[in-house]
């Protein structure tokens, strides 16, 4: 089930329920990670109370939004080729209105006017509920731009809509930005400081997608285990909160406990987890409830000491191996994935040759594995000479990207002649006469339709796998 990130699902055009007095239509396309897929969730909400409802034809559209990726080189480049094509579009529609959002419209700004004449206004992930005002100043024929980061925005007074569901899974943000300044990564400058949503509205959100007849949550956020709740403010503020509001704060555990507890029957799942911030409490909770489904990403990026301190992750290598210990001893069946950028600044052989031993002991189930790239403005870039060659980060990834599709390949093939519970999400790609869905520990199976339907939870007897699926059959309970 190995997969670089250029693999990842991206570009997915959103689609939400029609309000019928609405006259204007929306195209709203993401690209990036899953906090720009909810994101345009509530871009969508906000602009489904202004009169718009979203198409999925461009060329049908008064106004295109794109979300963006700065993650690497290689999505930025992605983008600006769409809005190519957005371009050929407008010579047809020149009403059409144009506008960036996410990750790139933050680190660019008003460059992205200057640079890309198409777009008519620029929105930084903080700033969507000035989306109204913006485009009234659009359509007074003026660009528009809004990217200030938020001390304490987070959405929570916001119901998303559920763009292209399947009526199954939903994205419930529980934090916002991160302050872990790891030296790769744009995140803290194009999404600003930790702060973390009140739990109140996060349970009266999963309470409302239960009730609209959702069977699993993801609780989202760049680093889910950082979560903090004291009465509001930023994280790094916690040391100033009273002695009340330290002996009442939820962290993390305990919004897993609140969460399982609200809805019993309901799968919960979370990402993304930073080894430095996982405690035993999660794990221990994880342990607990049957509904926390047993699957963990918990990106290391590098398996060496030297480059990890380089990149400034604030875990050694040994701390990770203790903590994936105590997820072994605790929570046997669960699945494990990573992240891992090959060929970071000053990497050696033996660095990569480290990175390769901790995959060995580790034995992910699968991972997103990719290249390192420079991005402008993080310390790495101003700091570090990009010095690995391209052909040796080709090769290494290479053989980092052989190496987990075989470990994958030995873990898959653990399920066949056992038993897993599966989620039905949809019908198979490949046969209409089969279910596909996927178990707590974030595996893919298919099996025959039968009398089930999508949102049953079904027991499943593994048959065969591929490197990636399990093939299998529903148990007959009545021969039980």
């Amino acid at each position: 089930m190995e997969k670089t990130i250029d693999e990842a699902k991206q570009g997915e055009t959103l689609i939400l329920e029609q309000k019928e007095n609405n006259s204007k239509k929306l195209f709203i396309e993401s690209y990036g990670c899953a906090m720009n897929f909810s994101d345009s969730e509530i871009v969508a909400s906000i602009l489904n109370e202004q009169g718009y409802n979203t198409t999925d034809k461009l060329e049908d559209a008064d106004l295109v939004l794109v979300n963006t990726c700065s993650i690497r080189d290689k999505a930025e480049q992605t983008v600006r080729k769409r809005l190519q094509k957005y371009n050929a579009v407008k010579r047809i529609n020149p009403k059409m209105k144009v506008g960036v959002l996410g990750c790139m419209a933050e680190r660019l700004k008003t460059k992205f006017l200057e640079e890309e004449k198409i777009v008519d206004l620029v929105v930084g992930p903080d700033a969507y509920k000035d989306l109204p005002n913006l485009l009234a100043e659009v359509e007074d024929g003026h660009d528009a731009i809004n990217v200030i980061l938020s001390k304490d925005e987070t959405y929570g007074d916001i119901s998303p809509v559920r763009l292209n569901t399947n009526g199954v899974s939903a994205l419930v943000s529980i934090t916002r930005g991160c302050d872990n300044m790891c030296t790769f990564c744009v995140v803290p400058f194009t999404r600003g400081r930790e702060r973390s949503r009140d739990p109140q509205s996060i349970i009266e959100e999963v309470n409302d997608l239960w009730n609209k007849g959702y069977k699993e949550i993801t609780l989202l956020g760049q680093n889910v285990d950082s979560y903090l709740w004291y009465g509001g403010g930023l994280k790094k503020d916690f040391i100033k909160a009273t002695d009340m509001q330290k002996a009442t704060a939820v962290d993390f555990s305990k919004l897993l406990q609140i969460c399982a507890e609200a809805q019993p029957t309901m799968r919960i799942r979370f990402s993304t987890s930073n080894p430095q911030d996982m405690s035993l409490d999660v794990i221990k909770m994880m342990a607990k409830y049957n509904n926390i489904c047993n699957h963990i990403h918990l990106p290391v990026q590098s398996g060496s000491n030297r480059i990890l301190k380089e990149m400034n992750r604030l875990h050694t290598r040994e701390e990770y191996f203790t903590l994936i210990d105590n997820i072994r001893r605790i929570l046997p069946e669960c699945s494990i994935s990573q992240d891992m950028i090959a060929g970071f600044p000053t990497e050696t052989e033996e660095d990569h040759q480290d990175t390769l031993s901790l995959m060995q002991y580790v034995k992910y189930n699968f991972g997103f594995m990719y290249m390192y790239s420079e991005r402008p403005g993080t310390l790495a870039e101003r700091k570090l000479e990009d010095d690995v060659p391209e052909a040796t980060k080709k090769r290494r990834l290479t053989e980092i990207v052989q190496l987990q599709r075989d470990l994958g390949e030995i873990q898959i093939k653990k399920y066949i002649n056992t038993e897993v519970e599966v989620l039905i999400e949809r019908e198979s790609k490949k046969s209409n006469e089969q279910w596909s869905g996927k178990t707590s520990q974030n595996i893919v199976a298919v099996f025959p339709k039968e009398n089930y339907k999508v949102g049953d939870l079904v027991k499943v007897t593994v048959l065969d796998c591929t490197t990636a699926t399990l093939i299998g059959e529903a148990v007959d309970l009545s021969k039980k």
